[in-house]
């Protein structure tokens, strides 16, 4: 595979030359060589964002107990990310982050948003600009399917925030995959309608997803489209169907139980995956749609995810929790096996998606597009200062805050807010085990302070509904 670096000082988007790529009218134009350009039809744009799925949960990230060809062709068809990460290693949000272009707190979802106030830790601002209504604005119809999980009635729906369209489930997570539930309550939808269809989420957002690309490719208005496709999968409760575990125990023999389950939900979530890529290709789709694929944040250790060799996993600050596998393919124009270790975070796919259709992006955002490195472009480190930020509630958290800092190689945690801030070089210690707060002092003033300005920053936004009596 072509490697693709990322790594030389300077922040900010590279406009211009630099970017080698222009916005005209509604067309975009495609560097071949130099800047000799090709007009093209503005892309369609598929969006799939898993829940959970571990750095090392696919077979193109080195699982061996494995199976999951159709994400993996995916992968090798375009380019992979080496070092990309969610902006918080839980749901909501990093959904708030991807959707906005912005960090998760200043558009005041610090936290996960649930059914019981007394429990939840986010309300999206009612002024934010999301991404499918920046698309629609550029001429797309704009469509979701799958999990929302930012918002449980009016003002903040689906359909209030862009969508044209919107078919699934708005809750945190399903208390069972058949019956769509969450504490009792129905949260799926079609737009604003209350369904009740029967079969596995997975199955059932996967044809919808289907059924949609089907309409769009009948349309007879020639409306590009954005479609963002979330799945539950592989979130708790681990319950695939179990013709799919009994496939991972026959071939798999030795396997521990516990992980066969993972295995198989995320086997049949890739299943579903391809149907979807079939679906665009029949359509004769799919050789003008950029397919972006990327995970909410890292893998569930307790249920057997695989994060690699990382630190920790879901809910935790180090990497294990925030780094996630990303892929990005569109054919003619994201060169086949390439691969890039630009660092970048969820927030900058917004303006990514943005640029590549010729869409407006809102002043002040905090993403950075990376169309040039996915182009083969040099590009310059999108920010020095990269921040990760989780509130929560419990004995464990009590309402407040972890947090993250990245300077370089430096990283500065704090993994608890009862413990004690923790420092580490990545470059010299990628999997977090010396912490190095004694041993280098003035990075260690530097970094939190600048950590409790953007903390000050923060505190300006709200997070709670007003009048919610939390």
């Amino acid at each position: 595979m072509r490697e693709r670096g990322g790594s030389r000082p300077g922040g900010g988007r590279v406009f211009g030359l630099a970017v080698c790529v222009a916005f005209l009218g509604w067309n975009l134009a495609a560097v071949q060589s130099g800047c000799a350009e090709e007009s093209l039809p503005r892309p369609n744009v598929l969006l799939i964002l898993v829940d959970d799925l571990g750095y090392g949960d696919l077979a193109c990230q080195g699982a061996d107990d494995m199976r999951t060809p159709h994400i993996d062709r995916l992968a090798a068809s375009g380019m992979t990310f080496t070092n990309f990460y969610a902006n918080c290693p839980v749901c909501s949000p990093t959904r708030a982050a991807l959707l906005t272009g912005r960090y998760q707190d200043l558009v005041g979802v610090p936290g996960v948003i649930r059914t019981h106030p007394r429990n939840n830790w986010g309300y999206l601002r009612h002024d934010a600009v999301l991404l499918p209504a920046a698309m629609a604005k550029a001429g797309y119809h704009t469509a979701m399917v799958g999990k929302w999980h930012l918002g449980l009635a009016a003002p903040n729906l689906p359909n209030d925030r862009g969508f044209a369209h919107f078919r699934g489930f708005l809750g945190d997570m399903m208390d069972d995959y058949y019956n769509h539930r969450r504490h009792g309550i129905n949260y799926m939808r079609k737009d604003k309608t209350t369904i009740d269809p029967k079969g596995h989420a997975t199955d059932l957002f996967s044809q919808w997803a289907v059924d949609y690309l089907k309409v769009a490719a009948a349309r007879r208005d020639n409306r590009p489209f954005f479609l963002y496709l979330a799945y539950n999968a592989p979130h708790t409760p681990i319950q695939p169907p179990e013709d799919w575990v009994k496939r991972v125990l026959d071939r798999e023999p030795k396997i521990e139980k516990r992980r066969a389950r993972l295995v198989a939900l995320i086997e049949h979530m890739d299943d579903g995956i391809g149907r979807v890529l079939a679906a665009l290709k029949a359509n004769g789709q799919a050789e003008n749609t950029l397919v972006i694929f990327s995970s909410d944040n890292g893998g569930q250790l307790s249920v057997g995810a695989n994060n690699g060799r990382l630190r920790d996993g879901k809910q935790s600050v180090y990497e294990g929790g925030l780094k996630v596998p990303t892929c990005a393919a569109w054919p003619g124009r994201i060169e086949a096996g390439s691969k890039s270790d630009l660092m970048a975070l969820s927030m900058d796919l917004f303006p990514t998606v943005c640029e590549v259709a010729g869409a407006p992006v809102s002043k002040g955002i905090e993403g950075r597009s990376i169309l040039p490195t996915l182009r083969g472009k040099p590009q310059n480190e999108l920010r020095k200062l990269w921040f990760f930020s989780r509130r929560e509630g419990g004995a464990r958290y009590a309402g407040k805050t972890i947090e993250a800092l990245r300077r370089g190689p430096w990283k500065l945690l704090q993994n608890s807010p009862f413990a004690p801030l923790e420092l580490y070089n990545l470059e010299s210690d990628p999997l977090e085990k010396t912490n190095l707060s004694r041993k280098n002092p003035r990075v260690f003033r530097e970094m939190s302070a600048a950590l409790r300005r953007q903390l000050q920053r923060y505190g300006e936004v709200p997070w709670q509904k007003p009048g919610s009596g939390n």
